[in-house]
């Protein structure tokens, strides 16, 4: 029996990133065995066990074998002698298909090394082709590395998309790996290589058409720039979408309420938050209020951050710094108010509406010296 360290994290100690999860495949034995030796199956579809210690994943070497279309369409075999080299040969890219043994050699059958050094995505062999979710893989990993897709790859991704491949996932994979892709160092590089193989008028029809020049893009870029949160850097990349498509957009990928809500109020409100630097106090009020910034502060705040970003990131436009800072006094100062003290002393609902407005634009106005 033999262990070797295998994927992702023999990549990025090769690129000396840090690694919080190691996988590791054991060539050579069978279940029974690795359960004597105390590792605990966790596994369903193959055989993965826990290390009685560490508690970290070990697979048994497979090889698989496509039954259906799809990403699920697919046959596991392991035995004691499927061999490590049979293993990487089922992985993605030739950067995820190096292994270390227990002596520190690296295992690397299909030149790894040498896309590393070069930057390169490539894919290891033509079963590439039988899992869509790959091409979202290779946008993401694009945009965390800033790697480029070999030709070949981009050939083979090209045709998956045109045949239809990607036709088979399901929503939840998309927006889990458009939200992780999202959150990497060029997220602006995972749509570009999504738009260059065909996949993104069929995975996310509502961002097409769709360009590198765009302002939503600009927006994302400086948001990943400011290290933004994930819903900011979604609003920012659906932001030149209206609201229908947006909304088409969301109920398909069934993406988290947190971030369709809030992309979806800045689509109502993109207007007035882009004029924020020359609203009086009284269109700060109705902004506030329209935003429900009062119950939901930080989501306002979020919703700040997104102006923010396309205000900078949109070419010639000044320093939007002190819109900012405007905005936020300005949520601050409406908060302040005592509502409940101020509609003990109206007769009517409609007089306490009018009422707490009032007060809110008078606080605001004052708040910012008067203006």
């Amino acid at each position: 029996m033999k262990i070797y360290q295998v994927g992702g994290s023999v990549r990025d100690e090769l690129l000396n990133l840090p690694v919080s999860d190691r996988d590791y495949v054991v060539v050579g034995a069978t279940p029974d065995e690795l359960i004597a030796q105390g590792y605990k199956p966790v596994g369903r579809d193959f055989p993965v066990f826990l290390h009685p210690e560490t508690h970290e994943e070990y697979a048994l070497a497979r090889t698989e074998r496509k039954t259906a279309p799809g990403y699920q369409g697919f046959v596991f075999h392991t035995d004691a002698g499927v061999t490590l080299e049979d293993d990487l040969a089922r992985r993605d890219f030739t950067v995820n298909a190096m292994a270390r043994g227990e002596d520190g050699v690296i295992v690397d059958p299909y030149d790894g090394q040498a896309d590393l050094r070069a930057g390169v995505l490539r894919h290891v062999g033509a079963a590439f082709i039988e899992d869509p979710v790959r091409i979202l893989r290779c946008a993401r990993f694009a945009a965390r590395f800033g790697f480029a897709v070999a030709p070949e790859t981009m050939a083979l991704m090209r045709r998956m998309s045109e045949e239809g491949e990607v036709d088979a996932l399901v929503p939840e994979r998309v927006w889990q790996e458009m939200a992780r892709g999202l959150m990497e160092k060029d997220p602006v590089r995972m749509f570009a290589v999504l738009e260059q193989c065909g996949a993104l008028a069929r995975v996310m029809p509502e961002a097409v058409p769709w360009s590198i020049d765009a302002a939503n893009m600009r927006a994302l870029a400086k948001a990943a720039q400011l290290g933004l949160s994930l819903p900011v850097r979604f609003a920012a990349f659906a932001g030149t979408f209206d609201e229908a498509r947006l909304q088409s957009l969301c109920e398909r990928l069934r993406v988290p309420s947190e971030c369709r809500d809030l992309a979806l109020i800045h689509a109502r409100n993109a207007l007035a938050f882009a004029e924020a630097p020359q609203l009086d106090a009284a269109g700060l009020a109705r902004l506030v209020q329209r935003c429900d910034g009062l119950r939901q502060p930080a989501r306002f705040l979020s919703l700040v951050a997104v102006a923010h970003v396309y205000a900078e990131g949109a070419r010639g436009e000044t320093d939007y710094r002190a819109a900012v800072k405007r905005l936020q006094t300005a949520l601050e100062a409406a908060r302040g108010i005592d509502a409940g003290a101020i509609a003990r002393t109206q007769p009517n609902p409609q007089a306490i509406a009018q009422a707490l407005h009032a007060a809110r634009v008078e606080a605001i106005a004052l708040a910012l010296g008067g203006k």
